[in-house]
């Protein structure tokens, strides 16, 4: 059945048909050139000082970031960036993100986004407020704050594969590690590499086993609920195999992917942005939508891909669970430690190539990182090596050497928890 719909694309070149859709994706996700620039991207759950329990309203988060608020909060806002450039964002749920520039250093990365830290729990704890360290919130459900017609219709699409979506959506928090694909010939090794790892890493840095004052028996309740929210557009690759794979293949393999994934919303002036269940960005091209769409909605739709691993020109590393400096729960910089790892484990392409050949045995149990963490035998069985190669890469990166030393010893502390060495 047709649609009749008005996309905020129109005026945009139109997509005519498949070819040209997966020839344009192929160009915008996969950018390729030296590897310079990390970026990060920041969320942590907000509470009330000595009542985290209690739900955070919309108002109370505009009054406490002022100038920064992001527009999806307050229509108006001059969105100022926070002094070392972090833009401030809001997930769907009062989650309070920050957004680094991408930069050259590493050391400058990290110092510049702990300087935008500082900056914004500054600005929250003038209102009562503090951010939590976990990948969920240990205190409430959570619950929908912030009022647009995008993330309406994502509930909508979420809410017919069950609870996940509400938990995923608006009570959970991450670190993401945004990296560059690399020359041509390397992006393919790149991508591949950052999927065959991700399961290690999970587990190694899994912080989210409660939530909403239960014990889940996850690990990492966050990836549950990410990966359940809807298995299409949430899951992992499950073609083609990376290690035997060309770069085409995966390079193609993600553009089948973007364009057979049902779309989410469509942009209108007014009203809802909802659209009929099932419609794939295939099926708008081929008319069941009308009108066409432009490249603009197929830049947006690509906005709305949460794989483990999202391509956007770069590489965005969407797996691990905001971290904490002590057990209590405390954000602390304890971030700081998976992105270097992260970091660190793609500074040399032949670190790239080891790592994920070590990591090679655990590849693709993402289930069972976020079930069992670093209790699962075949990620046990590899997480120690990979980590090690981490480490000693941290020599690779500008960081200086006590930082270095810092990353190492909670790198060691996190395979003890997890009953490892």
């Amino acid at each position: 059945m047709k649609q009749d719909v008005l996309a905020a694309g129109a005026g945009a070149p139109a997509v005519v048909d498949r070819a040209q859709a997966e020839g344009y994706v192929a160009k915008v996700c996969f950018k390729t050139g030296p590897p310079q620039g990390t970026g990060v991207e920041l969320e942590w759950t907000v509470h009330h000082r000595g009542e985290p329990a209690r739900a955070v309203q919309a108002v109370t988060l505009a009054q406490a970031l002022g100038e920064h608020a992001p527009r999806a909060l307050v229509a108006d806002s001059p969105q100022a960036p926070l002094g070392r450039g972090g833009a401030v964002t809001l997930e769907p749920g009062g989650q309070v993100e920050i957004s680094s520039p991408p930069s050259d250093s590493l050391a400058a990365l990290l110092d510049d986004t702990a300087a935008d830290q500082r900056q914004l729990a500054g600005l929250l704890d003038r209102a009562g407020l503090v951010l939590a360290g976990r990948g969920c919130d240990e205190h409430r459900a959570g619950q929908r704050v912030l009022d647009t017609p995008r993330y309406s219709a994502m509930e909508t699409v979420f809410d017919r594969f069950g609870p996940y979506g509400r938990m995923w959506m608006c009570g959970t928090a991450s670190v993401q590690v945004c990296l560059d694909a690399g020359l041509p010939g390397r992006a393919g090794p790149r991508w591949h590499a950052l999927h065959a790892i991700g399961p290690a890493l999970v587990a190694a840095f899994a912080n989210s086993s409660r939530q909403a004052g239960v014990d889940t028996g996850w690990a990492s309740a966050r990836l549950r609920a990410c990966l359940a929210a809807d298995p299409v557009r949430n899951g992992p690759p499950t073609e083609p195999d990376g290690s035997a794979a060309t770069e085409d293949e995966l390079i193609a393999a993600w553009t089948r992917r973007v364009l057979d994934t049902p779309v989410l919303c469509v942009r209108r002036p007014a009203g809802s942005w909802e659209v009929p269940p099932g419609i794939t960005f295939a099926d708008w091209i081929s008319g069941a939508l009308t009108p066409a769409p432009t490249l603009d909605d197929l830049d947006y739709h690509l906005s709305t891909m949460f794989p483990p691993v999202r391509a956007r020109g770069y590489y965005e590393v969407r797996y691990l669970d905001m971290q904490s400096d002590h057990d209590g729960g405390d954000p602390g910089t304890g971030w700081t430690v998976p992105v270097a790892v992260v970091a660190a484990l793609f500074a040399r392409e032949d670190t790239v190539d080891t790592a994920a050949a070590l990591a090679a045995p655990a590849a693709g149990r993402w289930t069972q990182a976020a079930r069992h963490g670093l209790a699962d035998p075949a990620i046990a069985a590899v997480a120690p090596r990979l980590l090690d190669l981490a480490c000693a890469a941290l020599d690779d990166t500008d960081l200086p050497p006590g930082t270095v030393r810092a990353v190492r010893d909670a790198v060691h502390h996190r395979l003890q928890q997890g009953g490892i060495r």
